[in-house]
């Protein structure tokens, strides 16, 4: 069996254990177990970048043109793709192609979008109806369409919480999102929200079910990452703090790992969004792509 390093959590007896165990029950494969590396991991994969991604804008166009009608309540998502279809959604309605639209934002970002193209806003509350909604993801697992969502940095008053149940209130739901973020075996982070009071026990526990597979950093909100969050952790809009679970194995069954992270204690919520019918439109070099699970 190999061993890991200690734990970057030093300051706690148990995080300190170097005989590694391997668990494939939580979703993680490990065909070789490497020791942990002794640089700083990145805090999080950032989404792909607008600029550069082939016909991002024609899936954009192709989200609003197939799904959104007059009438309708629309939940709006954040990110690059998300600003391309709120952007043409605006043109649509100026066009008077669309009338009668009210969008959700679900964050500041595609709020101040909408509110320049001109789409008259709601905001989230649970008795809203919405009829469809749109979002970028991070990663989206191939085959299951279970999706990962708030790996960028969030600003004031964002909330992934929010975020997800704009998504899971919808009747229906697209994500937008570049070809290469569509694959098996995923790798990257996973945002975990969790307690502010005893933040530090929930990544203990949290650390041990994925030990030698995945390193656990609190999110800073500025300055240099590091395990323990810096001298700015941040806190989200509902006092929680943001677990990056960064995995150096690839996943083998995204949505297990989400059911593991629901089951400690601590745990609020994460990025994992699992089990939803959903559309994925793909943006790929050969045209635009569509899969679902609607079936």
């Amino acid at each position: 069996m190999a061993h890991a390093s200690p734990s970057l959590f030093a300051t706690h007896s148990h995080f300190s254990a170097i005989i590694r165990r391997n668990i494939p029950s939580a979703g993680v494969h490990s065909p070789h177990i490497p020791a942990r590396p002794t640089y700083l991991l990145p805090l999080s994969v950032s989404p792909v970048a607008c600029v550069g991604v082939p016909n991002l804008l024609e899936a954009a166009k192709r989200t609003v043109d197939d799904y959104i009608r007059s009438g309708m309540v629309v939940g709006l998502g954040s990110g690059c793709a998300s600003r391309l279809a709120i952007e043409y959604l605006g043109q649509r309605l100026r066009e008077g192609v669309l009338k009668d639209v009210i969008g959700v934002p679900t964050s500041n970002f595609s709020s101040s979008e909408a509110k320049k193209a001109g789409i008259h806003l709601n905001y989230y509350q649970d008795s809203l109806q919405i009829d469809f909604a749109f979002d970028d993801a991070d990663v989206i697992e191939k085959g299951t369409l279970t999706a990962i969502i708030g790996r960028r940095q969030l600003e004031i008053d964002e909330s992934i919480i929010e975020e997800k149940s704009v998504m899971k209130s919808a009747k229906k739901l697209a994500f937008i999102i570049a070809e290469k973020q569509y694959a098996r075996g995923l790798d990257g982070s996973i945002p975990v929200l969790v307690k502010s009071g005893d933040w530090m026990y929930t990544a203990e526990e949290i650390d041990d079910l994925f030990l030698g597979d995945a390193e656990v950093w609190r999110r800073p909100t500025q300055g240099k990452a590091d395990p323990l969050g810096g001298d700015f952790p941040m806190v989200t809009k509902e006092g929680h703090h943001i677990l990056d679970v960064i995995f150096t194995s690839p996943i083998l069954d995204l949505a297990k790992v989400g059911e593991n992270l629901d089951q400690i204690d601590g745990v609020v919520d994460h990025g994992v969004i699992a089990g939803i019918p959903c559309t994925v439109i793909i943006a790929a070099k050969s045209g635009v792509l569509t899969v679902d699970n609607l079936s």
